[in-house]
């Protein structure tokens, strides 16, 4: 009686443990592929071997690009050389990415920078913000930029448990399993929130103070990483991940796939979700971030190469 019981408990344990299993496979999209949506004008930047995990780009068309993320678990193909911020001219007939060099005592050695973001002063002066990862801490470096050189000059690193400020920090928003991306409105009036481990995108209005009031959440059933607003249209584009474990567990014989979304009628009771570009790791692996500008897109990755794409 004694073994019965034993095998049946066993029985009900493994049973559970699938259970599990699989619903952790449905959550990750462990088995997900994509169907191939890709446009006609595209082409690699050369320069850009390293990875290209976010992008910011100016109302003037110049992009900045991180590059070079060494993360736990990610694969990294330049793994002995130190990130950099590299920067395109969309403008152009045929747009190149140049390394942007760094002055005012920053260590570049350590340099491994993750996401950006611009910040433009009231006196039109450009201030980058870069979240770096030195020896796997987490901080935030501020840089200006000097147009005319073509440079970067650091000013200071924030420092933080929370992540953290000289002044101070406070939760503005909860709920999330895994707050990503995150990105403003066209007009500030929202923030678009990133939830990467549950594949949708939270939609909050912005208070005076900061505060953030979820509005709604868009389910997109894929796991959603950087975020980016089209300036001509408020639509967002999202850089997704359709199937991480390929991710995790890298197979160059069967890499992670790329995907693409713009979500447009964000306000709207129905927004609509489309497919701008979708790959499976054939040209693209692991796309992080989708940025556009006067009908152009860059297309990153977390550790892969660069897409340009003319829409």
């Amino acid at each position: 009686m004694g073994k019965l019981v034993a095998l049946v408990l066993l029985g009900v344990g493994l049973s559970l443990v699938g259970e599990m299993f699989l619903a952790f496979r449905e959550r990750v999209n462990a088995s997900r592929e994509v169907e191939p949506v890709e446009p006609e004008n595209c082409h690699l930047i050369e320069e850009l071997e390293s990875g290209s995990e976010d992008i910011d780009i100016l109302p003037s068309g110049l992009a900045f690009i991180s590059s070079g993320l060494k993360y736990p678990g990610m694969p990294n193909f330049a793994p002995d050389e130190p990130g950099k911020i590299f920067l395109m001219d969309l403008n152009e007939q045929n747009p190149r990415a140049q390394a942007l060099e760094i002055s005012g005592g920053f260590d570049k050695e350590l340099f491994n920078p993750h996401g950006i973001s611009i910040f433009i002063d009231k006196d039109n002066t450009v201030y980058l913000y870069v979240v770096n990862h030195p020896h796997m801490k987490s901080t935030v470096e501020i840089f200006k930029f000097e147009e005319q050189q073509r440079s970067l000059v650091y000013l200071k690193t924030i420092k933080h448990e929370l992540l953290k400020s000289p002044r101070e920090v406070k939760v503005v928003a909860k709920g999330f399993c895994s707050a990503n991306g995150i990105t403003v409105s066209a007009d500030q009036k929202y923030v678009y929130v990133a939830d990467v481990a549950a594949k949708n995108i939270h939609i909050m209005e912005k208070h005076d103070n900061w505060d953030l009031t979820q509005l709604k959440v868009i389910q997109l059933g894929t796991l959603v990483d950087n975020l980016t607003v089209d300036p001509a249209t408020g639509d967002i584009l999202a850089g997704c991940h359709p199937n991480p474990m390929k991710l995790l567990n890298y197979n160059p014989e069967d890499p992670p796939g790329s995907e693409v979304l713009r979500i447009q009628n964000v306000l709207s009771e129905k927004p609509r979700v489309s497919t701008v570009y979708a790959n499976n790791g054939s040209v693209l692996q692991g796309t992080s971030v989708a940025s556009v500008y006067h009908g152009k897109i860059l297309i990153g990755t977390v550790f892969h190469k660069t897409l340009y794409c003319e829409l």
